[in-house]
Formats: C-alpha cells, structure tokens, sequence
C-alpha cells in the first residue's frame, strides 16, 4: 500500500467526531450561572457517558438480585453478568488471569488492601519502602500507617524543578531493605508521566516488588500489566467514565495467593466454624461482603465504550488539547504553569501572579467552567514546590479547544478584576 495511503488512513482513524461524543454525555448539555457547563476537572472525576447511566438504571429496575450462591434465574443471571465484567476489566489492562482482577471500592481502597495485607505478611521493623515525591495522599498515608505500625522506613523519590522523577536518586534509594516500592503513573497535580517501566526494572532487578497507581493514566492510554510486570496495579472507576464506588485491584497471582485478606466476612471464606476459618479461593479472598455488582457491571460498560472510541485516537486527541492549552494559557502575562515534564497528559496545572488560586477559582466558576484549586491531595508535593496550591485544568476527549478559549478569556477576566 502507498504511504499517502497509510498516512490517510492513520488520521482517518485518528479522528474522533467530538459533538456525537459529547452528546453521549447528558451532564455536558447544561447552562452554569446562564453559561454553557465547560467541564475541566476530570482529574477529579469523570462525566458518565448515557450507556453507563442506562446500564445501572436497567440493572435495578430490571435485574436486581444478590450475586453468587443463589439458585434462583435474577441472581444467576447478574452472577454471570458481574464475572463477565471482571473478564472485561482483565482484557483491558492485559491481566494474565481474570482471578488477578479484584474488584474494590475505588484506588484508595485498593492501596490500603495492599498496604494492609503485603504489609502484614512481608514487612519488618527495620524494614524500607519507597514511594515518590508525586504521589496523591492515597499512595502516602496507607505506608506512612504501615511504617509506624511495624516500624518501618519510608524513602522518598525526590523530583526536578519540571515536576519529573529523578530516577539516578531512586536507584540510590535500593537497598537490601527495600521490601516494595509504590508509584503512581501519571501525577494527579501536574500530569507528569512516570517511566514505570524502568522503575519496574530497577525494582525486579533487586526481587523488589512494585505496585503502580494507575487512577489518572487507565483513561489517557492503553495500559498492559504484563508488559509492564508490576506486581500491583489499582485504579477507579469514576476516573475511567465508571461509576462512583468501584475500583480494581490487579495482583500477580503469586503475590495474592500469598498474602492475607485486608478484609473478612462473608463470601471471602470457604469454611467457617468457631475454631477455624479457611479462605475462598482468587478473586474472592479479597471480596469479602456483598460485592458492588451494579457499579463493576456499569463499568465493564464504561471500558466498552472508550475501548470502542479507540484509546489510541482518545490519547492522540487529548495530546492536541494538551499542546493547544499549553501555549494559549502559557501566553498570558503573569501566568506560571506549574509542572512541565516532556511527558505529560492533559493537565494543565498554573497559578497567576498576586492572584489566590482559591479566589481566581470562584471567579473562573462563576463563568461556568469547572478548574479544580487547591493542593489536589498532594501537600508534600506543593510543598517540595514552594506552592501552596495550584489551578488545575484536566482536559477529557469530550473538550474542546473552543472551551480551552474561554477558560483562557476568564483568566483574563480575572488578572483584570484582581489588578
């Protein structure tokens, strides 16, 4: 085939019909204080397209019924439904096993599960972990709480003044202590990408194992756990156009097999008497309680529809809204962005000269568009930064660079007011 051809093809299939994608999305549709909703906080969390909304209404008004261990049609039928979505979440990620997917309540459960039960099992007093600079608050508390609990030691990986990993340090940081490391992917606060990779090599080369937060990188590209070889890898629905109150836990078998359950009670066991308790079988040793069918089903949907999308074209897009903000609100006098690392996604974290980023934040609402201000759940962070909190803007396929526009005349609008 002709390379003219091939390059036409590729950006034929590089396209993504923005308007059809936004009207999959109702909450989109809507006037904020008499404005047209410009939505830029998808860090925090993202907008559920129609089939996601339709799937739980159809489920409770139609399909209802406790899963496993019923014999009756509803609660056979969504059983199968609830391990069909996990087989989805399994293919999504490239899991080796469907057993390897644990469902949980969201990223942070994920990570105390980990914290709590590798903990229990491998940590020493004495012993070391090792997390970054970058990371939220959900993938510093659990091992600070772990550290204190089995007097541990926790290391830091510290970063550059662009807000990315200096990796020479984490090496040094290795030790014959060093007992688990844990990363995130991409930085909530500034959208730096992480080289997990190498990080994940360094670590395996010294039989350390590596849990990597994925909550703000499953949604901006494909992800492949085996090719990766982390050991764990936890992320959230809702920040993958899911529902609210569903998470997973992806654990290499052996790693699961190995560990105690974080919690107990129903459906994690096998037996039970009053002198012993044996524990069910993978994934269901770490499920305990009636599990959140509704949700992981809803976001078997949610996968669905951005693999359908093309996370190649969606990650492609968002690059485009990423370069287009970057240099428009980059051209504003007085306005720093804060993080800019070679690899990014699309986050756009800045402050304005002598402008809280709480006051220009209500100012910026009142022009209808969602930014996110504060510390973003990462105070070490900020403070390694010399900040005390920023304006986040985190862009979606669903943006556009028309609301990239109007978030860069409200900022104008707020140097004005502020002068």
């Amino acid at each position: 085939m002709p390379d003219a051809l091939l390059l036409i093809l590729k950006l034929f299939t590089l396209s993504l019909d923005i308007q059809k994608i936004r009207n999959d999305f109702p909450i989109l549709n809507q006037q904020i204080y008499n404005k047209p909703l410009v939505y830029f906080d998808n860090g925090a969390t993202t907008q559920k397209p129609q089939v996601v909304i339709d799937e739980e209404v159809k489920i409770y008004s139609k399909e209802n019924s406790n899963i496993h261990r019923g014999v009756h049609y509803l609660s056979e039928q969504l059983t199968q439904r609830h391990e069909d979505a996990r087989k989805v979440v399994q293919k999504f990620i490239n899991a080796q096993h469907d057993h390897e997917v644990i469902f949980t309540g969201g990223t942070t459960e994920s990570i105390n599960t980990i914290a709590f039960s590798f903990g229990e099992k491998y940590i020493n007093e004495g012993d070391e972990i090792i997390i970054s600079t970058l990371e939220h608050h959900a993938n510093i508390v659990p091992w600070q709480m772990l550290c204190e609990r089995k007097k541990a030691v926790l290391k830091v990986i510290p970063i550059n003044e662009k807000g990315e990993l200096l990796l020479d340090e984490y090496q040094k940081l290795i030790s014959a202590k060093t007992k688990i490391v844990a990363v995130n992917q991409v930085s909530n606060a500034l959208g730096t990408v992480n080289d997990i990779k190498k990080i994940i090599d360094l670590a395996h080369q010294n039989k350390i194992p590596v849990l990597i937060d994925g909550a703000q990188s499953v949604q901006h590209g494909e992800v492949d756990v085996q090719d990766l070889d982390c050991d764990f890898y936890v992320f959230s629905g809702h920040k993958v156009y899911g529902p609210n109150g569903i998470g997973v836990l992806y654990g290499k078998e052996k790693w699961l097999n190995e560990m105690p359950p974080y919690m107990t009670g129903g459906e994690m066991i096998k037996k039970v008497t009053f002198e012993k308790t044996t524990f069910n079988e993978l994934p269901f040793k770490f499920e305990a309680g009636t599990p959140n069918y509704v949700s992981a089903i809803a976001l078997a949907t949610a996968i669905n529809y951005i693999q359908e999308l093309g996370l190649e074209n969606i990650a492609a897009y968002e690059k485009e809204l990423l370069e287009y903000g970057t240099e428009k609100l980059g051209s504003i006098e007085g306005l720093r962005i804060i993080g800019t690392a070679e690899n990014k996604v699309s986050v756009i974290s800045f402050n304005l000269d002598n402008i809280h980023h709480y006051d220009a934040g209500m100012v910026i609402d009142k022009m209808g568009i969602a930014v996110r201000t504060g510390h973003h759940c990462a105070e070490p962070l900020m403070d390694s930064l010399n900040v005390e909190g920023t304006i986040r803007a985190s862009f979606s396929f669903y943006n556009t660079k028309e609301e990239i526009d109007k978030l860069y005349e409200a900022i104008l609008t707020v140097k004005q007011m502020f002068s």
